[in-house]
């Protein structure tokens, strides 16, 4: 591990003023530091910061500190209560130790599992930009078949943001000098495009302090998540969803998918022909068709395609019962 500078932050202020990377589980920047994959000159730890409440917002809603661990979020009886699907992938991801140390705020943050991405010896535009994406033509089962470029074809490998995409959740970071933002979760993420390393719209010493969430939708609410294991796996394809009924048809729709994509991919062109619709195979295969109209395999995950295909339409089937 290359050496590095540490400063431990006792407010806010200090920690967005400190210059460095900022660190509270370490679940993941620890092991990319370890690999030399990330080489920071300074960690600045934020652990002890004052962010790590659940509260409850007049709308109904909740505000959740960036320090909240995975395990007590996913455990709060308001959101098993009000945000099951927020709890379910919550639960669905990593491990139990894991989810003890692992911060909300971290996890919106994780970088992409590509195999090319972690191997230091491999071209990946991603780490080392102008270097090549080495998952296009090779080995790239768990890579994205949805927003790719010819830059990269990494997918996002959170479950947690993927149920915050389908709650419409908003981001509120501080930057060095105060400035304060609120930034929808659809607009934090950026597809690779030309610039694969800019995973998001932070900018450099802006830390994220808290995840608001909306008053609770109504309709029934689901997570699935198809892996390759039953337990600490990633994703090969995830759907967050919400659906309404109102006199046998579909009111209202959010879905969000993982696994498919550089972010938690949401198209609202899959919601808006499912509005209005009686539940039915052919509804169904309508939103498939909308959700994979631009899809795009590159050898060994081609068949992300129609098993996305499958799993979203037995969760409709369940959402709609």
């Amino acid at each position: 591990m290359k050496t590095f500078d540490y400063a431990r932050a006792d407010s806010i202020a200090d920690a967005v003023a400190a210059g460095g990377r900022f660190i509270a589980g370490g679940t993941n920047l620890l092991d990319l530091m370890k690999l030399q994959v990330e080489t920071p000159d300074k960690l600045v730890d934020i652990s002890r910061l004052d962010l790590n409440r659940i509260e409850e917002r007049a709308d109904g809603g909740l505000t959740i500190g960036a320090l909240v661990p995975n395990s007590d979020l996913a455990a709060d009886p308001r959101v098993i209560a009000k945000y099951e699907v927020l709890s379910r992938a919550l639960l669905a991801g990593a491990s139990g130790q894991l989810r003890n140390k692992a911060t909300t705020g971290g996890n919106l943050l994780q970088r992409t599992r590509c195999y090319y991405f972690y191997d230091t010896a491999a071209g990946c535009n991603k780490r080392a930009p102008g270097s090549g994406c080495e998952a296009i033509g090779g080995f790239n089962r768990i890579h994205a078949i949805l927003g790719t470029s010819d830059q990269c074809i990494a997918t996002h490998p959170g479950d947690m943001p993927v149920a915050m995409r389908a709650l419409d959740a908003v981001i509120v970071t501080q930057a060095p000098g105060g400035d304060k933002r609120r930034i929808a979760i659809g607009d934090f993420y950026r597809l690779p495009g030309d610039t694969p390393e800019v995973e998001n719209v932070l900018q450099p010493g802006e830390l994220i302090t808290h995840v608001e969430l909306p008053a609770p939708p109504a309709g029934r609410q689901l997570y699935r998540k198809v892996r390759d294991r039953a337990s600490y796996a990633f994703a090969l394809v995830s759907v967050a969803g919400v659906v309404a009924m109102e006199d046998g048809k579909i009111a209202s729709a959010a879905l969000a998918f993982g696994g498919l994509a550089h972010m938690p991919w949401r198209d609202p062109a899959v919601e808006a022909v499912l509005v209005g619709q009686a539940p039915s195979d052919a509804a169904f295969a309508a939103a498939a068709d909308a959700l994979l109209a631009g899809a795009k395999g590159f050898g060994t995950n081609d068949f992300k395609i129609p098993l996305a295909r499958r799993v979203l339409t037995a969760c409709l089937k369940e959402l709609t019962r």
